[in-house]
Parts: C-alpha cells; structure tokens; sequence
C-alpha cells in the first residue's frame, strides 16, 4: 500500500522525511508477527502507528486493545494483564480473564511500557518468549497467541541503567525499533496541520475558519511545541472559538500560547511562577531541584523568624539593629510602652505595631526542632495531603497538585503511598 493511501486511511497529515520513514518501517513490518517498540515524545501519535500495525496485519480481523501501562496501579497489572484466580488477594470475589487471555489471537498495544513494574516485566518477558502466562493466584500455566505492540517516551536504556527495566525485555520488545518525529522536527507539516485543524473546527462549531497572517505563521513554526500534536490541535481549537477576527496575528497568537509556567510539571509550577521565570521549554529536573530548595529555604527563614517572635514574647534581651536587620523601605515600630523591644515591619511581619504586653510570662518548655528539608519528604507529604483531601480520588488529587495522573500513580509507586 502506498503511503499516501495510509496517511488518508488513518488521517494522518505531514510529509516531512521523519514521518515518511515512521510509516514506511510500520507498513514492512506490519505483514509479519515481530514484536515493534515505537519510540517518541508524549503527543507525537504513538498509538495511531500501532492501529496501523494491526490493520495492516493478518491478524485485522481479531481483536485490538491498548493498554496504558502507566494508569493501572502496581498491584492490580499483573491481574489487569493476565487475569486472576477467585480468592487471588482481597477484593478478587471471581476470576477473572486478562487481556493477554481476552485478545488471543490480536494484538495488545502497551503504551507506556517504562512505567511497567520489574515484576510485571518479568512475566512479560516470559509471554513473548514462550507465549506462556499463569493466571494471579493461579499455578495452570496457560498459552496465548498475542502480538505485542510496546511504546514509550522514555530513554529505555537508560532506564536499564538505572535498574529500573530489565535489559532482556528491551531487547526482546526492540526487535524492530520505530522513532516517532516531535512536531518541531516536522516544521514544514505545522501549518498544514493547523490549517486542518481550524477547518475541523470551525465545522464542528459553525463558525469562519480562521487564517494566520505572516507574523502569525512565522511565530508558529518558531514555538518548539513542547506538546507536539496534541497541543498544536487545543490551540487551534481555543483560537477557533475565541478568536474574534477571521485572520489571526502574531500579537493574537501569542496570548493562545501558553506562558512558560503553563509547561512546567510536576510541583515545581508553584516557586517557578512566584520566581517570575518564563521558559520556553519545560523545566529540567536540575531547574526543578533548584526551584524546590528556594521555595524550602525561604521557608526555613520563616520559621527563624517565628523563633525570634517567640524568644521576644519569652522578653528575652534579643539585639536588633533596625538598620542593619530589616530589608530596605521597611519602617521600625515602637509602642509607648516601656521596656518593649521594637518589632520590625517589613515582607515577613504586619506593618502594625506588635509588641507583647506580657512579656513577663514565660513558657514550661520549648524545644527547637530542625525541620527537614529533603525535598522528597515534602514531595511524599503534599501527595499524601492531597489524597486525603480528595478522599483517594487520584484524578482529583492530580489536579490538586497540578500534575498528570500517569505522573502521580507513579510518585505514589515511587513513595510506597498506601491508600
């Protein structure tokens, strides 16, 4: 089949050389029952090249499924994938048939495969090598005639360095290897695919199809598109129905670009935006890290702040020179009241006069504790806190914390977090 009778089976639109030669590598290996590894950053169209795959197969016939490996919990995958016995652990009141079992003869898309657990992996392994399977709870060992489809946005080999993915299974998955372009390496596809887009759109809404003028095209092929596909497609829809004028300028489309701090994931979003950075791109883990131990030792200089306040209503002789302690443009108070100590207003501390009338008082005990600082502590409790708040509800806890919920199953993995 020629490419271009693929490229309108599945609407696929582009003609850049990285895109050609994606597809070309699915169609030759689609006639055969080799295991494929499709390789590419998140929103690029991984899935669409495994639906190819299967339509393209003998096996078009049969049944298709795809299974995101990083929504599905560390204790129920293994179930999820090959099935469990009645009685197999708490909560299994009937056996139940997995995907490998519900898919025989088809093909099972796993997307996400790095996310898989080592132990999950390792009964993977097995099937592809054997196309043997034992049920959860189960000693029957039982057959399948399954191709598998594997995709992931991570460096696999990397991971296999870090321990995290078996290097047996990357090379048994890997057998032919299939690199998805990011949109960004696809310049020349990008108004081809908005102009699509707009007209999708404005179908579907009943209104004008939008048009960009020059600065506007030059803008768009400039932006490095950190979403690929999938955002390029939620901008044209947001101009589409916001857009007040037919023909869009640069000046327009640069308020439907997100801010830097819109790509910034995980927690980091928070100290990024109080920092007033903007990025281009989304934040490395090293920016991250940074931004994190910021945010964490302006905490810390709070609470030396809140011992001072403390010691000063113990009306201990506590030495503060106005001049050399507080910020610029702050202003020192005093209260008429003898033997007060002044109490500096500035950022940290109301601009009223605060004084302790009491001062006398004094307190059984106190004891100082070094609060820690370890950002993978304070990572844990902000999980631990929004799951509570949202009574384990993990796709509002996501949202909660301003991260995927791909991204919290696997910090709740990562942190051992038990419901």
């Amino acid at each position: 089949m020629e490419l271009q009778s693929i490229k309108n089976r599945f609407g696929i639109i582009g003609n850049s050389a990285g895109l050609n030669h994606a597809l070309h590598v699915a169609e030759q290996v689609a006639g055969t029952d080799l295991t494929v590894l499709i390789v590419g950053e998140s929103g690029v169209g991984k899935e669409i090249f495994s639906q190819i795959i299967h339509s393209l197969s003998a096996r078009k016939h049969n049944p298709f499924i795809a299974v995101n490996c990083g929504a599905i919990p560390e204790g129920t995958i293994d179930s999820e994938l090959f099935g469990h016995e009645k009685g197999a652990f708490t909560g299994a009141v009937d056996s139940r048939k997995g995907y490998f079992e519900t898919v025989n003869g088809g093909t099972i898309f796993l997307d996400e495969i790095g996310e898989m657990p080592l132990g999950t992996q390792a009964r993977l392994l097995r099937m592809l090598e054997t196309g043997e399977y034992i049920r959860v709870g189960s000693s029957k060992v039982q057959k399948a005639n399954v191709r598998v489809i594997a995709a992931t946005n991570k460096d696999l080999l990397d991971l296999t360095r870090q321990g995290k993915f078996r290097q047996d299974l990357y090379y048994r998955l890997s057998t032919v290897p299939i690199r998805v372009p990011a949109l960004r390496e696809r310049q020349e596809d990008i108004p081809v695919l908005f102009r699509k887009f707009a007209t999708d759109f404005a179908e579907k809404y009943r209104t004008k199809v939008i048009q960009l003028d020059s600065g506007a095209n030059q803008l768009l092929l400039s932006y490095k598109w950190p979403g690929n596909i999938r955002e390029l497609k939620n901008i044209a829809e947001q101009i589409s129905v916001l857009s007040e004028e037919p023909v869009v300028s640069a000046d327009v489309l640069q308020r439907f670009l997100p801010a830097a701090n819109d790509h910034n994931t995980g927690m980091a979003l928070m100290p990024a935006a109080a920092a007033g950075i903007h990025h281009s791109e989304p934040l490395t883990d090293t920016e991250r890290d940074i931004f994190y131990k910021l945010f964490y030792e302006m905490r810390k200089d709070l609470n030396d702040l809140k011992q001072l306040v403390f010691e000063l209503s113990r009306g201990q002789n506590v030495n503060l020179n106005a001049e050399s302690f507080a910020p610029a443009g702050t202003t020192t108070f005093t209260h008429p009241a003898e033997n007060v100590t002044p109490i500096i207003a500035g950022p940290y501390l109301p601009a009223n006069p605060l004084y302790y009338p009491n001062a006398t008082d004094t307190v059984d005990h106190h004891e100082e504790v070094e609060e820690t600082l370890a950002l993978s502590d304070r990572e844990k409790e902000f999980i631990i806190k929004a799951l509570k708040k949202h009574k384990n509800r993990r796709r509002d806890a996501a949202q909660e914390l301003g991260i995927s919920e791909r991204t919290l199953y696997r910090k709740i993995k990562e942190y051992d977090i038990k419901d």
